[in-house]
């Protein structure tokens, strides 16, 4: 009987035990915590979007850059096999906007308890908390923890998680313990995250939701577009959130913590080209001329963007609309279609969805997830450099990666 030591009780680590579990392995999951899989109860606001049902190409499409590279791993457990896992074990599922798949009772923590009682359930598998690792053995096939002790397998599998709810235990330990045993680990920074403005967020802003509407990110310097996206977003008191830029975060993040300065266009009328609603403009102005130029505003934005519009579009407050000149339109239509906003930086890793970076998948054997450096080692879940966009991707990668690792981990050589 071989036996594998499960560094991280999270996703991937309780995936990779039930695995590993399942070919007959003796399993020592070590987790850092006094409960095993605290992110994963948090995840999707508590509702736990642990999948989605797109066909294999589009679904690696949203994985970037090195998408392709799951292929191996997903043919061992894609997003049937991995619905199919939770409904054998009494969760049933729903599919919602988006092809998101969550459990039908909205509670994350069902999807977590369908995994620690199997593995609960299982002889072969011992789950041992508050055990905090310090250090691989010389051989890697081991683990030295704080207390002193040494805790050996014939292999050991790290899944600890990256940098993102360190509250939760993900604190980059397995960042170091990659490096400690020879592997290249991309820098990392927080992903799926908010956008800090160097602009004044107006109070009454601060939680409001814009939805339908376009987002473009762009570089300053060149015009080059970085991010173009449509969909929902809010403000925060230091910047913009919410589902379309938290995507957009995945393509800027690295570059606005590399000290980058970025520009934000926010369209809030994309159904609408410039000439058609230039065109709507004049009619509302000839159809309301004797109405105030600051109280006619409502006409079209919502209440709460009226003091950034008079403040940005420096047009007289008490204007009556039939005085509005050709200049003066066209300055609240380039409004209409792009409020501008300077990105900073950030959200930290307290808020991050999940982190970029990791250890180098090229050092990985996608098959298994075995160290191509040192046998008998092997990753899974975030503290590979493997991220993707928001709607069950992540987790996906999580439970696939996992998956492999303990199979391969528990195959007797």
């Amino acid at each position: 009987m071989r036996r594998v030591v499960i560094v991280g009780a999270g996703a991937a680590g309780m995936m990779a035990a039930v695995a590993a579990a399942e070919l007959g392995a003796e399993v020592v999951l070590l987790e850092k915590m006094d409960q095993p899989g605290r992110k994963l109860r948090i995840t999707g606001k508590g509702r736990c979007n642990l999948t989605n049902t797109a066909a294999i190409k589009d679904f690696i499409a949203h994985i970037g850059p090195d998408g392709r590279w799951m292929r191996n791993c997903f043919s061992q457990m894609f997003n049937t096999q991995l619905m199919e896992f939770f409904e054998t074990r009494n969760v049933p599922l729903v599919e919602e906007r988006g092809h998101r798949v969550y459990p039908r009772s909205g509670k994350s923590l069902d999807i977590f308890l369908a995994l620690i009682n199997d593995l609960e359930a299982r002889a072969n598998v011992e789950i041992r908390k508050n055990c905090a690792v310090k250090s691989l053995t010389e051989d890697c096939h081991g683990v030295r923890l704080q207390d002193g002790t040494t805790v050996r397998g014939d292999a050991v599998i790290i899944a600890t998680g990256g940098l993102s709810y360190p509250t939760t235990g993900s604190t980059g330990v397995g960042y170091r313990l990659a490096t400690e045993a020879g592997h290249s680990v991309v820098p990392q920074v927080p992903s799926l995250v908010s956008l800090t403005c160097e602009e004044k967020i107006y109070p009454e802003l601060v939680g409001f939701v814009l939805k339908n509407v376009g987002l473009t990110i762009t570089r300053p310097e060149d015009g080059k577009r970085l991010y173009e996206g449509f969909g929902e977003m809010t403000f925060t008191e230091h910047g913009i959130d919410g589902p379309i830029v938290l995507s957009a975060s995945r393509q800027v993040s690295r570059m606005l913590n590399g000290d980058e300065t970025l520009t934000a266009h926010i369209d809030l009328k994309p159904a609408l080209t410039t000439e058609v609603l230039d065109r709507r403009l004049i009619s509302d102005l000839n159809a309301n001329g004797t109405r105030l130029f600051h109280d006619a505003l409502r006409l079209w934005l919502p209440a709460e963007l009226v003091q950034l519009a008079l403040d940005r579009l420096h047009i007289e407050y008490y204007k009556r609309l039939n005085k509005i000149n050709s200049a003066e339109r066209h300055k609240l239509l380039n409004l209409l279609k792009n409020v501008e906003f300077t990105l900073t930086g950030t959200g930290d890793y307290n808020t991050a969805v999940v982190t970029q970076g990791g250890v180098d998948t090229k050092e990985i054997n996608p098959k298994t997830m075995e160290s191509r450096l040192v046998p008998g080692l092997y990753f899974a879940g975030e503290v590979l450099n493997l991220d993707a966009d928001t709607g069950g991707y992540n987790l996906q990668i999580a439970f696939s990666t996992g998956y492999a690792a303990g199979r391969a981990a528990a195959m007797t050589e």
